[in-house]
């Protein structure tokens, strides 16, 4: 498996390749400074276009890694540490990374180039879209949609049922009691929204 991102990111996803028995063979990177990550060589900025290479793209900023994506040519892995807690009727699709210690339960559905951070938990029915990031501790409660783009905040807590918009930032710790429109900034306890921003990324 190659990766394409040389940050701190990448290092948390060569150790879960490590622990699945998977070798990280090298990495990519545009900083020309970087010639190593997590113990495997950085090959340059360029990644070859050969649809048989497996890649996962190994950058933690949700648009970034939605244009990386759009713009390789490559079939892409997932990796999914041993220690999460994964239903079998759970789908994840392509080039998604789940970390240590996360929990997802029955019939939740996974879109492509997500980040399940470390101890998060996603309840029963959730669907998450494409390019999400669900930070670590952070706590999805049954049948929570979140659209798109959208980063769900270290520690923060999301009740049953609601829908949040496409390509929004929810704050660390927040707690979300109604459903959130795209493209906007929300905090606190109960969550409040404080800034809109584009969505068109």
């Amino acid at each position: 498996m190659y990766l394409y991102g040389a940050s701190g990111h990448a290092k948390v996803i060569i150790d879960i390749l490590r622990d699945m028995g998977i070798p990280a063979i090298g990495a990519f990177d545009k900083n020309p400074a970087i010639k190593e990550v997590g113990g495997i060589p950085v090959l340059g900025p360029e990644v070859e276009q050969d649809p048989e290479k497996s890649v996962i793209i190994s950058i933690g900023d949700n648009a970034i890694r939605r244009r990386v994506a759009e713009q390789l040519k490559l079939s892409f892995g997932k990796a999914i540490h041993p220690t999460a807690i994964i239903s079998p009727s759970v789908t994840i699709a392509e080039g998604t990374v789940v970390m240590h210690g996360a929990i997802v339960q029955a019939d939740a559905t996974i879109g492509k180039h997500v980040i399940v951070n470390t101890g998060a938990s996603i309840d029963h029915d959730c669907k998450i879209g494409d390019y999400a990031h669900i930070s670590p501790g952070a706590v999805l409660s049954g049948n929570v949609q979140v659209g798109e783009g959208t980063h769900i905040g270290a520690g923060a807590v999301v009740i049953p049922n609601l829908k949040i918009g496409k390509w929004c930032k929810i704050g660390a710790g927040a707690v979300v009691i109604r459903d959130i429109p795209d493209g906007v900034t929300a905090v606190g306890n109960p969550a409040r929204i404080i800034k809109e921003h584009l969505t068109n990324i």
